[in-house]
């Protein structure tokens, strides 16, 4: 192992003690608000860096900037499709979501406020929710896991093709953060997303800095010298890596990823966490801020990193490594600076570790508050419910990780497919519950059934050969989204009106201090 790789190593595991030592810290928890909502006492930092952190996971230093390292600014309305979701979300539903969730039975969970703002007393909506958390949220923390096993291969390994560094590194990211889950709960995430949403943001504000005056600040003539055909073309929102118009399809499928915002539970629930109406208000500006830089930074290093490699990522088709690489480019030429490169590479650890921890806690919530303590065994003490919250973590977490095991998985394709499931069967059910009184239990139930089947049939089964995204080029989210918003509506309209009690619920949230 040469001096460099000890120096990165060393880097990697003084940040991983941390995070686990954060995780020891907050391991008493005396009942499931403490472990899973953290007593609901977040302050502003906190819950803005935590949630915008554990929004973007390893897809903000992996995915984005790979996809513009291939396709160019074209592949931008990605980011200014979550700029537009965040802002969204952060306004239309993080107050009311966090009081609405208190005057609804103090909801712990996604799930139970469902049953609860519903009154569903058989329960129904909570096991549909409760499975739609678990089957999406296994393949959401795969893509953290591959990201944390490609970063692990290509720091220590030669490669996301060396098999064996590729295992280390998967095993190394799930058993870290499996151990902060574990021990410290709520508190302990938001904690650690914290200071990993700091590192994220200087990390990637500073390494396309560098790289930009690497290339003289010149992208033009550094993009032709690496071979790129159409210069103008490639920093052009309206064409693709080729010089090809952007097609109206996939605009409105980039822009789409804005409407996933709404049904994400790890996202939400810091929502529900926050101290108070105040906090609210300077969360979302710390958020928004946050999420305006981190974006722009992340597309730009895409674009600058084609002109500064002296690796070509698209011939060899590891484009999802280019942060990677350019770290390792500008940080190898004396001790301190490898340091250096070692802190902004546990950046993307961070980016990875911040996902994957919000995920399988908000997993253990569902399978303990919601299925266990809520269906299965309605009497169970805090403790047994706790111990059960800890296996699902370890269960999940193991299936993940066999969804991880080949390491040509794409962090894009996996994060896609699951940002498009939550979105297209919660967000609408989210969006209705809060604002429009009339909403029924049917509705609720009919629109997230749609919006889940239809992630299901249009990504995963194949028509002809090919799946129907193959064909169309449409994300499902946005078809999922808007055929699940119909569906909930009619089948609201054509059903009975909720109940007094329901709707005098509804209007207190309208009036009510918390």
């Amino acid at each position: 192992m040469s001096t460099n790789t000890i120096i990165i190593l060393v880097a990697f595991v003084v940040y991983m003690g941390i995070m686990i030592l954060i995780g020891a810290m907050n391991s008493k928890q005396s009942n499931n608000e403490d472990y899973f909502l953290g007593g609901r006492g977040l302050g502003s930092w906190t819950a803005a860096l935590s949630a915008q952190a554990s929004d973007m996971s390893g897809w903000l230093l992996m995915g984005l900037p790979g996809a513009i390292y291939v396709a160019g600014t074209g592949e931008v309305w990605i980011a200014i499709g979550l700029l537009i979701g965040t802002i969204l979300n952060w306004f239309l539903v993080a107050r009311r979501l966090r009081k609405y969730t208190i005057v609804a039975n103090n909801s712990l969970t996604i799930p139970s406020f469902f049953e609860n703002r519903f009154h569903d007393k058989k329960g129904v909506l909570k096991i549909v929710s409760s499975v739609i958390v678990i089957v999406f949220f296994a393949v959401y923390t795969a893509s953290a896991f591959a990201s944390g096993a490609k970063l692990f291969a290509n720091v220590f390994g030669t490669g996301a093709d060396d098999r064996t560094a590729y295992m280390i590194g998967l095993i190394v990211a799930a058993v870290v953060i499996l151990v902060y889950t574990l021990l410290g709960g709520f508190k302990a995430v938001c904690y650690t997303d914290f200071i990993q949403g700091l590192l994220m943001l200087v990390a990637i504000l500073a390494v396309p800095i560098i790289a930009y005056i690497g290339i003289n600040g010149d992208l033009t003539g550094a993009l032709s010298a690496k071979g790129v055909n159409d210069p103008a073309g490639f920093v052009s929102l309206m064409k693709d890596g080729d010089g090809n118009p952007i097609t109206a399809v996939s605009i409105i499928s980039n822009l789409g990823w804005a409407l996933g915002y709404f049904g994400m539970p790890h996202i939400l629930v810091r929502f529900m966490a926050i101290k108070s109406d105040k906090e609210v208000k300077k969360s979302r500006i710390i958020a928004i801020v946050w999420v305006i830089l981190s974006l722009g930074a992340a597309s730009f290093l895409g674009l600058i990193a084609r002109g500064f490699l002296n690796e070509d990522l698209v011939a060899s088709g590891k484009s999802e490594v280019v942060f990677i690489k350019t770290i390792q480019q500008i940080f190898s030429n004396n001790v301190f600076l490898v340091f250096i490169g070692g802190v902004f590479l546990c950046g993307i650890l961070a980016a990875i570790m911040s996902t994957a921890d919000s995920q399988l806690l908000v997993t253990a919530s569902a399978v303990s508050e919601d299925m266990y303590k809520g269906v299965i065994k309605k009497d169970a003490s805090e403790k047994s419910a706790l111990n059960v919250g800890r296996i699902a973590v370890v269960v999940v977490a193991i299936i993940a990780f066999v969804i991880a095991l080949d390491p040509n998985s794409s962090v894009m394709g996996l994060v896609s497919d699951a940002w498009a499931g939550f979105g297209a069967a919660f967000g609408p059910i989210i969006l209705l519950s809060l604002f429009w009184k009339r909403f029924n239990l049917p509705g609720a139930i009919a629109g997230m059934i749609t919006g889940f089947a239809t992630v299901i049939l249009w990504d995963y089964i194949p028509f002809g050969g090919e799946t129907l995204y193959a064909k169309t080029g449409l994300y499902s989210l946005v078809l999922g989204f808007a055929l699940a918003l119909i569906v909930a509506v009619v089948a609201t309209l054509i059903t009975k009106a909720p109940s007094k009690e329901i709707v005098e619920e509804f209007e207190k949230v309208n009036t009510v201090e918390i």
